[in-house]
């Protein structure tokens, strides 16, 4: 998977990520969605609807038992469906229970739901991850540690890594073919594409990079499915801002489109044009996609009958998917033709939420609506279209409440021809489902009628391997004798060095280290607070009722005042106490101490690197410079430099991991899978980080030294009979220290903290991508939480290097040199 979900409770929020992990497989509903797209049984073996399709009788199936042993009853299902719909609950789609007007528990197998009016969508909703069924006794764990009836059990999620299941040996259903699965957190592109050719994963159900899928198709070793999705990407318009409120110019911008220039360029052909926001696979689906045929002049006259024919100005604001910023250059290119001149303002997605979502402060917008039938979105009360039309809101009301078919059916039918008559928005294509799978992997889902990766019916038949039964929280004896080995070896430096620099030199530098970290934390605070993008809006999703976004808010602390909000995580953060993430909803000190389990040993082995390799060069090039080899050193240190650290890294991963396989090409194994293995994980990171740091340090040793030989005391060791190598060891190397050690400094800094590129590439789940990821997410706690952390460990890196500048230079103690 290329996103990580920020909880397991598919019943807690709206991120797709969720329900692609754990719907169907650890969750199930009383009834589900199939693979096309029908509603079936699941929980409720059948049900009964009375003649006014206000009360639904369900029959559940016996013998159906929760992870943790407990029996799932009509118990069950009264509280989950209360939950969902209760005063102060988070669920995204709370409105789906409103109808909801009493649950009688006729037997322990037979319940009846009766609704304020009907609604013939019903069983649908029930269908959704929103309305899975829930145990009183774990509900409130399954943020963390999911409890369902599924045919799987969550194992254990390693943050930022993966998370894993293993079949349920007590599932009530048919037994699963699978003894396990491990979703992995692949982000970056280049990084899936890497590591489905080197065999490390089995499959990506949603490939994020259609510009390789060519290739996919033509290596023997691969299985590309393409299908659709239930995402209608569109051109959406602000209809209540002019000039876009008049209809002529909405129908301007939908004649100066050609869908299919935007599919080959921005989706590289994949994708199905549409007319209307409704998915092609649906039975209900009206073919619209050529009512504004691709046609300039027509475009062209529209304009001049609203008054425009010499043109207009627009902002096109951008989302961060790749589809968003591909389509939206197209579209700017297409729209200037018919002289609507576009400018483009690319926006990160709290930024987008903030401005465009909840402020409508816009005019055009590139977005995929993704959730299952959300056809309705349109007829909501302020909704962030603009588009209000009461003839259209009158269908969509005699929609949710028919039952018939067939009348289901006309009225789809109407809601999109209505749609695309009044040209709300410019619908683009129907978003692709991309899934390359390895050879020998059947049972998929091949088109998505609902955000989920249901593995129930998946076999494999080529590859080996079972999840592994381990603890990610706990580090193995080998890991935690170097951990135990490296943080007395640190002490013992700042020891010796301390006793070397004089306690008065110490105490001054521990007094400007609490200050620095004073100031720190309050521009942190601040500068985080200030930040576009609301933390709820982005957990909800767009779809959310103002209700659930008012209780998590209230939820999050979020509606409390600022200063209180700071000294509470300050005191705290003093205490070892940062608070709980927003959107992991775990402890943020548990998750600094996972990723630091990764950047820290990174750093100090890219560190390492650098110096075996810079300390030798960097003397031979002082020794011979002039020379032709002084000379090859220098020129290498100049490409070093210049080479993007990023650029090396993904080659380092084509060559020597999906070409060669000497090394994994990302992810990390933990250290509870042993020393080596996770030492070998992180070498070719660390050299992708350590070559540039490298080719920077020869240069500065080979400076230093050289203005260090040219010293009177140099000349004189070397009258005294000293050798060159002995001159430079005894005399030059520890004189020359002071810059190298400046340099060392502000390198492992970088290296703990700037890492976020090759953590990307590499898929290494370390600070630099936790507070990537948190930035995205506007989960402020733990920006503000890493940021400190780091900031700290900057202040604590610059004051042992103080300490060393001290005990090298003894001048520096007294003051002499400042």
């Amino acid at each position: 998977m290329q996103l990580e979900p920020p909880n397991l409770d598919p019943t807690q929020g709206a991120a797709a990520a969720v329900d692609e992990v754990v719907y169907a497989n650890v969750f199930e509903g009383l009834t589900a969605i199939a693979a096309d797209g029908s509603v079936i049984p699941k929980l409720a073996k059948r049900w009964e609807i009375s003649e006014d399709g206000r009360r639904y009788r369900f029959f559940l199936h016996d013998n159906v038992y929760f992870h943790d042993g407990t029996a799932f009853t009509a118990e069950d299902v009264k509280f989950s469906l209360e939950r969902a719909a209760a005063n102060g609950s988070v669920n995204a789609q709370k409105s789906l229970f409103e109808p909801i007007e009493n649950i009688e528990i006729i037997s322990p197998t037979v319940v009846d739901v009766a609704l304020s009016h009907a609604v013939g969508s019903f069983l649908t909703h029930l269908a959704w991850g929103d309305a899975v069924m829930v145990a009183t006794e774990s509900a409130a764990k399954n943020i963390t540690t999911p409890i369902g009836t599924g045919p799987f059990v969550f194992s254990r999620w390693r943050k930022g890594v993966s998370i894993e299941l293993r079949r349920n040996p007590s599932y009530w259903g048919q037994a699963v073919n699978l003894d396990g699965v491990s979703f992995r957190i692949v982000p970056d592109p280049t990084a899936a594409f890497a590591s489905l050719l080197a065999g490390e994963i089995d499959g990506f159900p949603a490939y994020p990079a259609p510009e390789n899928i060519k290739q996919f198709q033509q290596n023997a070793d691969f299985n590309v499915l393409v299908g659709t999705s239930e995402g209608e990407t569109i051109l959406a318009v602000n209809n209540a801002s002019p000039p876009l409120n008049d209809i002529r110019v909405r129908q301007a911008l939908n004649y100066a489109i050609d869908k299919q220039a935007i599919i080959d360029g921005a989706m590289f052909g994949y994708g199905q044009p549409i007319g209307s926001h409704f998915p092609p696979h649906h039975a209900s689906y009206v073919d619209l996609s050529d009512r504004y045929a691709y046609d300039v002049n027509a475009a062209k006259d529209l304009l001049i009958q609203a008054g425009y024919a010499q043109g207009l100005e627009l902002s096109l604001k951008l989302p961060p998917p790749s589809y968003a910023r591909r389509s939206g250059e197209i579209i700017a290119a297409q729209l200037n033709e018919i002289g609507v001149r576009v400018t483009i303002e690319n926006l990160e997605w709290a930024q987008w939420l903030s401005q465009v979502f909840t402020n409508k402060n816009f005019e055009l917008t590139v977005v995929s609506h993704t959730e299952p039938l959300d056809i309705d979105i349109y007829a909501r009360e302020n909704y962030y279209f603009g588009y209000n039309n009461p003839d259209y809101n009158k269908l969509i009301a005699e929609l949710s409440v028919a039952t018939d078919s067939i009348e289901r059916d006309a009225l789809f039918k109407s809601a999109q021809r209505k749609l695309s008559d009044d040209a709300v928005n410019v619908f683009l294509f129907q978003s692709p489902k991309m899934g390359v799978w390895a050879r020998g992997v059947e049972g998929v889902w091949v088109n998505s009628p609902v955000q989920a990766n249901d593995v129930t019916k998946v076999k494999r038949t080529l590859l080996e391997g079972k999840v592994s039964d381990g603890s990610a929280s706990e580090l193995s004896s080998s890991a935690f004798i170097v951990a135990i080995i490296l943080g007395l070896g640190a002490l013992l430096l700042i020891g010796y060095l301390a006793y070397r620099a004089g306690a008065g030199f110490v105490f001054r530098r521990l007094g400007t280290l609490i200050i620095t970290m004073m100031i720190a934390s309050v521009v942190i605070f601040t500068l985080v607070e200030i930040a576009p993008g609301d933390p709820a809006e982005y957990m909800m999703g767009l779809n959310a009722e103002p209700e659930a976004l008012s209780a998590l808010r209230t939820e999050m602390g979020l509606d409390k005042p600022a200063v209180q909000r700071y000294f509470s995580w300050i005191g705290g953060a003093v205490q070892g106490d940062f608070g709980t993430s927003f959107t992991y909803q775990s402890s943020v000190a548990e998750l600094l101490g996972e990723r630091l389990q990764v950047s820290l040993p990174l750093a100090i082995y890219a560190l390492t690197l650098a110096l075996v390799i810079a300390i030798p060069l960097g003397i031979v090039a002082a020794r011979r410079r002039g020379s032709m080899v002084g000379g090859a050193i220098m020129s290498g240190t100049q490409l070093g430099i210049a080479m993007p650290n990023f650029w090396l890294a993904i080659l380092l991963v084509l060559i020597l991991g999906s070409g060669l396989r000497w090394f994994p090409v990302g992810g990390f194994p933990g250290w509870e899978s042993g020393l080596w293995p996770g030492i070998y994980a992180l070498t070719l990171p660390a050299i992708a980080l350590a070559i540039p740091q490298a080719a920077i340090l020869v240069r500065i040793v080979r400076s230093a030294l050289l203005d260090t030989l040219t010293e009177d005391y140099i000349r004189t060791a070397r009258a005294k009979g000293l050798s060159e190598d002995e001159a430079i060891k005894k005399h030059a190397l520890r004189n020359a220290a002071i810059p190298v050690l400046t340099i060392l400094g502000l390198q492992f800094s970088f290296l703990l903290a700037g890492g976020i590129i090759i953590e990307n590439v590499f898929y290494l789940p370390g600070l630099g991508r936790l507070v990537f990821q948190a930035i995205l997410q506007r989960d402020l706690i733990v920006v503000e939480s890493v940021v400190l952390v780091l900031a700290f460990c900057t202040v604590m890196i610059a004051f042992i290097v103080d300490l060393a500048y001290a005990a090298v230079d003894p001048r520096l103690r007294k003051g002499v040199v400042t």
